[in-house]
């Protein structure tokens, strides 16, 4: 219920805040779970990548976020789990796993962290795990003007266009290793920033 008020809220802001728009939704499975990868820029990022999407989603957060009860409460509410940054949180790619499997969608971000340079860093091998393991459809999104809203360290957002284009879905060979799979991902979506 939270989400979907949020959700709301955030359409009606984005629309008018930023001229927001979305492409590619025909791309976006309309059942069954699936993993979304974007790329992040800002903080807006996992916001955008909402609006744009009618699935409820479900995203992973660095576990800094979870330090303050009181906001921790609110994240799990809101579809957001912890996971342990540079290091193979098992506990979270369980978590992503059983959501995936009840038929739920999965937003990751390749890179981690923000990328507020706008090059392109590399991915976690964690992806290429998920996407081997889980055999579901992984769609590509490609998130453009967050990193004018709201830059590194600005203290108000910026009014700016943004938008999210969803890319087809890729096609994944399980017995690539890994990393090699995140980096596959990884171009897709530097592909639909053209």
């Amino acid at each position: 219920m939270l989400y979907s008020i949020l959700r709301h809220i955030s359409i009606i802001l984005f629309k008018i805040l930023f001229r927001f728009k979305a492409k590619g939704l025909e791309h976006i499975p309309k059942r069954g779970g699936f993993i979304l990868a974007s790329n992040h820029v800002s903080y807006l990022d996992p916001i955008a990548v909402g609006v744009a999407c009618q699935r409820k989603l479900n995203y992973m957060g660095k576990e800094e976020l979870f330090c303050n009860p009181l906001f921790s409460r609110f994240l799990f509410r809101i579809n957001v789990f912890p996971v342990k940054r540079d290091s193979a949180d098992l506990s979270a790619l369980k978590e992503a796993m059983r959501r995936v499997k009840r038929g739920e969608p999965l937003v990751l971000f390749p890179e981690g962290s923000r990328r507020f340079d706008g090059a392109s860093g590399d991915p976690y091998p964690g992806i290429g795990f998920l996407a081997a393991k889980l055999s579901v459809p992984v769609i590509p999104a490609f998130v453009k003007g967050t990193e004018k809203a709201l830059p590194a360290g600005a203290k108000f957002i910026r009014l700016t266009n943004i938008s999210v284009c969803f890319g087809k879905q890729i096609s994944i060979e399980r017995r690539m290793p890994y990393q090699a799979l995140a980096q596959h991902i990884m171009d897709n979506i530097r592909h639909l920033s053209c």
